[in-house]
């Protein structure tokens, strides 16, 4: 009893187009649509422009010298 049936949905319906007039629900239906295409064109657009990413130019490490010798290399030599 608490539930919809068919037939209520289908009284409701011909009431809502009563009262509202056929061309009046099919222009808002329209509109809806059209909304629903904006939105949809807007969201493709969103994914097709994607700026390229920017590049940091940053100095050349600096290379290390014949005579720079690490913790390691120094106790290798020292045995």
């Amino acid at each position: 009893m608490g539930s919809m049936s068919l037939m209520h949905w289908l009284i409701v319906g011909v009431l809502v187009i009563l009262l509202f007039g056929g061309s009046r629900f099919s222009n808002m239906m329209g509109d809806v649509a059209k909304g629903i295409k904006q939105f949809k064109k807007g969201m493709a657009e969103d994914d097709e422009e994607k700026p390229a990413p920017t590049r940091i130019e940053g100095k050349p490490a600096p290379t290390p010298d014949a005579s720079f010798q690490t913790e390691a290399e120094r106790t290798r030599e020292e045995r």
